[in-house]
């Protein structure tokens, strides 16, 4: 699912860069270094934060129109596009199914233990993961 939201930037006060604020994604805010920067910042922001919402069951809010958008003075309205379905694969909490396959003594072994075989991978690919980053 592909989505299109305009974002308000505002160049930063303090420092180089831009703010960006997300006007139908409440509180999506972030900022960058440079127009690049804040442009693909502002993308995973707001991809973050309708992940959140279709992963509680919500749908995305709908988008404003890009004109509809009111700018102050020095700020500008950009089209930000989200990839939603790479986004999810890559960040996604939603549990993905897997088959495995193990030596049948060990199967016996984990159903004699009451093991549970989702949160036993879950447990180990984590552990895994944190020793590779």
């Amino acid at each position: 699912m592909k989505l299109v939201y305009p974002a308000v930037f505002r160049p930063c006060e303090e420092k180089e860069g831009y703010t960006v604020t997300v006007p139908d994604l409440p509180g999506c805010v972030t900022e960058g270094d440079t127009l690049a920067g804040a442009i693909l910042m502002a993308e995973d922001a707001a991809s973050g934060w309708v992940l959140d919402e279709l992963e509680d069951g919500n749908i995305a809010p709908a988008a404003s129109p890009m004109e509809a958008v009111c700018v102050k003075p020095g700020e500008f309205v950009n089209l930000l596009v989200l990839d939603m379905d790479a986004y999810a694969e890559k960040y996604g909490g939603k549990a993905v199914r897997k088959n495995l396959t193990i030596p049948a003594w060990l199967n016996t072994f984990a159903e004699k233990h009451q093991v549970n075989f989702s949160q036993v991978l879950t447990d180990a690919l984590t552990t895994l993961y944190q020793q590779t980053n």
